[in-house]
């Protein structure tokens, strides 16, 4: 072999290694490249994964609903002189409520609250003497439906939800004492903006205020009706409130006397007895 075809070979050698050596390599970029996307892929799964589980965590059932709130709300009535609860049975998990069938010979009273209202704790103190008179004396019923909109104002800790569901648990297992459960949350009543009572310092208020049912301290503190309180909530808001012409409840409190809504009158008027006492007067069956 000459010289020049020996510098030829060579040099078809070197272009043949050059060029196993440039597949090489785009074959190892491609490996990289498939590596990376997968990675990336896998990576974005296990966060969606992640996101799904903390959402699904963080939706509580809603179950089923407290017994005697049949309508989303606890109906009490005048018997022999004492105000006792009407009994019904729970609404089953994914039910609706039942709309109560007021008796068009009284006065009709329905009030949707939520503990940590300021409004609705005046309307409690200035009226609730009065009403639980008529309400003894067979003049009136009264409906409580209690609700949660006001859970933004407790820095997180949900406490329009957690005092709604205490009132739920003592409506279920000691529905006479609810009431005096009721009163008592007010008397208690944190300032909006604060976390509130604990599930602990709400099952004790409920004790002392006669709720001395076992049953019901463990259903505060473990929540058993925080699901249904958001349904029964979420209800209020969209649907259009039974036994009135109120497409959907828009504040707290709302006060229903006979499908006719109480907005105050006058200065102070959610304190003052007498103002309502005189919408009752124009808008209840018989009056006081």
């Amino acid at each position: 072999m000459s010289d020049n075809e020996s510098k030829k070979a060579r040099r078809n050698a070197a272009r043949e290694r050059a060029r196993e050596a440039r597949q090489k390599e785009q074959a190892r970029r491609r490996r990289n490249k498939t590596f990376l996307i997968s990675g990336i892929i896998v990576g974005s799964l296990a966060v969606v994964t992640v996101v799904v589980l903390l959402i699904a965590n963080s939706i509580q059932p809603v179950g089923p609903g407290p017994k005697n709130m049949a309508s989303d709300g606890i109906v009490l009535t005048g018997e022999s002189g004492k105000i006792v609860p009407v009994e019904t049975k729970a609404i089953p998990e994914g039910g609706k409520p039942t709309a109560t069938k007021q008796d068009d010979s009284v006065t009709n009273i329905t009030v949707y609250e939520d503990y940590m209202c300021p409004i609705c704790n005046q309307f409690e103190t200035g009226n609730m003497s009065q009403i639980k008179q008529w309400v003894q004396d067979g003049k009136a019923t009264l409906e409580v439906h209690p609700f949660n909109l006001l859970d933004r104002a407790s820095l997180g800790s949900k406490y329009s939800t957690r005092s709604a569901a205490a009132a739920a648990c003592v409506a279920n297992y000691d529905p006479e004492a609810f009431l005096d459960v009721n009163s008592a949350f007010y008397e208690n009543q944190p300032s909006e903006n604060t976390r509130g009572l604990s599930n602990d310092e709400l099952a004790d208020i409920a004790k002392k205020a006669g709720a001395t049912n076992s049953k019901v301290q463990s259903c505060i503190t473990d929540q058993e009706f925080a699901g249904w309180v958001a349904d029964a909530t979420n209800r209020a808001l969209t649907e259009p409130l039974p036994n009135s012409d109120l497409p959907k409840l828009t504040g707290t409190p709302t006060v229903i006397v006979n499908g006719k809504q109480y907005n105050g009158q006058g200065t102070n008027s959610w304190a003052d007895p007498q103002a309502f006492a005189d919408f009752v007067e124009q808008n209840g069956a018989s009056g006081k």
